[in-house]
């Protein structure tokens, strides 16, 4: 085992050991390696890497290669290779085949003949010309080199045919690294595994976490609410987006559930009458035959019912009329109709009257049924119903 220092042995310092031990540039792969890439900038700071882009000049078969800043990892024992190209690079793409078209690879390329034995000790921008067929493919990339870009030579093509066609028949292939705990902004590697959980990049505009497994993307408003068109998938339960139709949902682990739901309200205008002395869901003369409210019992398993009508005993006033809900679940009888709870009231002339009465009990999650029922305490007497209304509300 070799243990290597810079800038500490008195006997000098191998270029081995400067790779080694950099700790600058990298982000790591492992505790020995790290990811090769482009490192970002641009000169117009909207854009993320200027480096070692390659773009085609038209009407002809070369392109240019930027200056930039870039990190190749060798071996285990090799290091990273720290690499920067102060001047634009013209690269010249050979006329195409007859035939078939190819794929030809740019890339940055390090020679080091203490490992190659290439006879070269330095770093160089090539083509790596792709073969021609009828359905062509990238070329492999050779050892210690990154991908640039790839581009795609048609049959004929050639600098008295038109060159090559840069608008369509290139591929920016660069990634980016950053150095040790920065924050990656990604250019084409944002699926790359993250090398330790509490890692960040961001990708696409989203801050993202690698927690071991996967990346953990948090919205644009961490903590609070994400604007609509943001947050497809929730990142942790109770997260809260606005949703594209402005309604504010939460995420429940698995899917977005409006977080304030709409108060369940029914109502009917259409007056009816009973002369029933026990309690009835159905009223003579009105189109609703019986009105009922559906709700769903709130995490509390408590509801506040509110009900009323506008009343009117006709002919009477001694008898009194009754409008109370009976709750139900399925075929279950959960809060039956009763007097002690009911809205009541006794006149020739209507009378709007209401009332209130908490229900409890209920299994969260679970769909219930209020049903408005009517009667009268005196067979003798018709008793008049309009503008009824139910309504609930989570209660504690």
């Amino acid at each position: 085992m070799t243990v290597h220092s810079a800038w500490l042995s008195p006997n000098g310092q191998t270029r081995q050991d400067t790779r080694l031990a950099s700790l600058g540039a990298t982000t790591p792969t492992g505790p020995f390696r790290s990811r090769s890439g482009i490192l970002p900038g641009h000169d117009d700071p909207q854009y993320r890497v200027a480096g070692f882009g390659v773009g085609g000049v038209t009407g002809g078969m070369s392109a240019t290669v930027s200056p930039g800043r870039a990190v190749i990892q060798g071996t285990l024992t090799q290091g990273a290779y720290p690499i920067a190209m102060d001047a634009t690079t013209t690269i010249t793409f050979a006329d195409g085949d007859a035939q078939y078209a190819r794929i030809d690879l740019v890339v940055l390329r390090v020679y080091d003949d203490a490992y190659d034995s290439s006879g070269r000790s330095e770093a160089a921008v090539e083509i790596v010309k792709g073969t021609p067929v009828a359905t062509p493919a990238v070329p492999a990339t050779p050892s210690l080199a990154l991908p640039l870009a790839q581009v795609t030579v048609r049959a004929g093509t050639s600098a008295g045919t038109g060159g090559i066609t840069w608008s369509t028949d290139i591929t920016d292939l660069r990634t980016t690294l950053v150095a040790v705990g920065g924050i990656l902004p990604n250019y084409n590697n944002a699926t790359v595994a993250g090398s330790y959980p509490g890692q960040y990049q961001d990708n696409s505009g989203y801050l993202e976490r690698w927690g071991g497994a996967a990346w953990e993307r948090y919205p644009r408003a961490l903590g609070g609410i994400a604007p609509a068109g943001v947050v497809s998938t929730g990142v942790y339960t109770g997260q809260y987006r606005d949703s594209s139709a402005g309604v504010l949902q939460r995420w429940n682990g698995s899917a977005w559930q409006t977080a304030i739901a709409p108060v369940p309200f029914a109502q009917s205008l259409d007056a009816g009458y009973t002369t029933s002395t026990t309690y009835t869901a159905a009223l003579t003369d009105t189109a609703v035959t019986a009105l009922t409210l559906a709700f769903t019992a709130p995490t509390t398993g408590a509801v506040l019912l509110h009900f009323g009508a506008r009343v009117l005993t006709q002919s009477s006033t001694t008898a009194t009329a009754y409008m109370t809900p009976q709750v139900t679940q399925g075929s279950t009888v959960v809060l039956s109709a009763n007097d002690e709870y009911g809205a009541s009231h006794g006149g020739t002339v209507y009378s709007s009257v209401s009332s209130v009465c908490r229900v409890g009990g209920l299994t969260a999650g679970t769909s219930y049924t209020a049903t408005a029922m009517h009667r009268t305490s005196d067979a003798a007497v018709t008793c008049w119903f309009d503008n009824i209304f139910l309504r609930t509300e989570p209660a504690n």
